[in-house]
């Protein structure tokens, strides 16, 4: 009966371990102060850190979202986004460097008496930093982007903004291989309707060498920019000027390196469809991630060639997409949200193969009703991954009330142990150790009758 029990045990604990073979302990959960010059007071946010893998917020008291990382040339990570708890004005840029872990080394606010968003963020070829939103409180107009250097420190060195009577919103950002800078947004004060791409080109101290409008009589807003091998740029978001089949359709557009246009294409079907993600993958091509509204589910994957003929597409479990990256195996990972059941927003994490068959995916969430969003993702020098954006204190707020910038990183495929992911050997492991104590009970009852029926 003892080598009995002692060979259920080890198989138990083979299968525990089987199971779970990254197994990670969680370690006690820390409290981080967060300084900031312009602050009143100290805030603090709680985190909690774990060895192998981790998920931080950072804020304050009335709201904060994180749009953009990086990770830095000292392997910690950098994110950019908003903070209203914060800074000079009703929300102001926040940009916050952290360790390895997620611990913040310093962070700094940048803004004037109105407001400003960050949704992009570079670290630049002298290890500082580039910014790009928009800004109510500086420039020409309502809103005009907004384009912020710094220091390897956050220090500002220069900043620039552009646009006109109207609003403009910068959406992202890259250094340019002559050292300057592309930004890519949205305006109303220029082009040809009554929202147009806008792309502008500068130089290293953000003066503008040239601009250009994309565009119908109808709204196109452009969300992500890459340069291309070639030199060129490639630009993509939505629009709704020149839908083949009707509704809003992804727009992918090809330019020379002045900004002139090569090619177009548009993708989508009869509802809203839109990319906010774009990369050259490496064996050629593009590939884009949005919403599909036209077709179920809604995150979108689409593949092109060369010229942007759709090689292929493919939808997975979740609702919106902002993000992808081509992963070091070739394939592709999105990142974005899912709504299970409609209850709530989970930050939903998606692997697929270089054909686009999903691998696996990762859904992060501590209860059912939490409103978390991923905006950015990165893949790390470790092979694990890194997504950031925000997370849900209590009541949700569309414009930043009661959340915090979150960033979580995980490891290789995935996992991180605060979401644990349910293994189907896991289940075999509680079914067998179920078994065994039915077995045990059984075993001691029949023994207690045989002694009774001794006496």
């Amino acid at each position: 009966m003892k080598k009995t029990s002692r060979l259920v045990l080890l198989l138990i604990s083979s299968l525990f371990f089987v199971s779970f073979p990254n197994i990670i302990i969680n370690s006690q959960a820390e409290t981080i102060v967060v300084p900031n010059k312009y602050a009143t007071s100290l805030e603090v946010v709680a985190a909690q850190e774990t060895i192998g893998g981790w998920n931080k917020t950072y804020g304050g008291q009335w709201g904060e979202i994180a749009y953009s990382l990086v990770e830095t040339s000292d392997k910690g990570i950098a994110i950019a986004g908003y903070t209203k708890s914060y800074g000079a004005g009703d929300s102001d840029f926040w940009l916050i460097k952290t360790d390895p872990y997620g611990n913040i080394v310093w962070n700094h606010t940048y803004g004037g008496e109105n407001n400003e968003r960050a949704y992009s963020l570079i670290q630049t070829s002298d290890r500082g930093y580039a910014l790009a939103g928009t800004t109510s409180s500086f420039g020409a107009g309502n809103n005009d982007f907004w384009l912020v250097k710094t220091d390897s420190n956050g220090n500002l060195e220069w900043y620039q903004t552009y646009g006109g009577p109207a609003w403009e919103t910068a959406y992202c950002v890259i250094e340019s291989s002559d050292g300057g800078y592309a930004l890519v947004g949205e305006t109303y004060s220029f082009g040809a309707g009554e929202l147009d791409f806008w792309l502008i080109k500068t130089d290293e101290n953000g003066n503008m060498e040239w601009n250009k409008t994309f565009g119908g009589e109808q709204d196109e807003s452009a969300y992500a920019i890459i340069e291309t091998s070639d030199g060129g740029y490639a630009l993509t978001g939505y629009i709704d000027s020149f839908s083949p089949i009707g509704g809003r359709d992804c727009w992918l557009i090809k330019t020379d390196n002045f900004g002139n246009l090569q090619w177009n294409q548009t993708y989508g079907g009869a509802s809203f469809d839109v990319a906010y993600s774009l990369i050259e993958i490496s064996k050629g091509g593009f590939a884009l991630a949005g919403n599909s509204g036209s077709f179920y589910p809604h995150f979108w994957l689409i593949r092109t060639d060369n010229n942007g003929t759709m090689e292929w597409y493919e939808t997975y479990p979740g609702e919106v997409a902002y993000s992808v990256i081509e992963s070091s195996d070739g394939g592709f990972v999105i990142a974005g949200y899912i709504e299970p059941h409609r209850k709530g927003r989970h930050i939903q994490l998606v692997k697929t193969d270089i054909q686009g068959n999903m691998e696996w995916n990762r859904t992060y969430s501590e209860s059912e009703s939490d409103q978390d969003v991923a905006y950015s993702l990165i893949q790390c020098k470790d092979g694990g991954y890194a997504l950031a954006g925000f997370k849900s204190r209590s009541s949700f707020d569309s414009d930043g009330g009661w959340l915090d910038a979150s960033l979580i990183k995980t490891n290789d495929i995935g996992d991180i142990p605060e979401f644990p992911s349910l293994n189907p050997l896991f289940v075999l492991t509680i079914a067998t150790l179920f078994l065994f104590f039915v077995f045990r009970i059984k075993m001691y009852r029949q023994s207690q009758k045989r002694v009774n029926l001794c006496h």
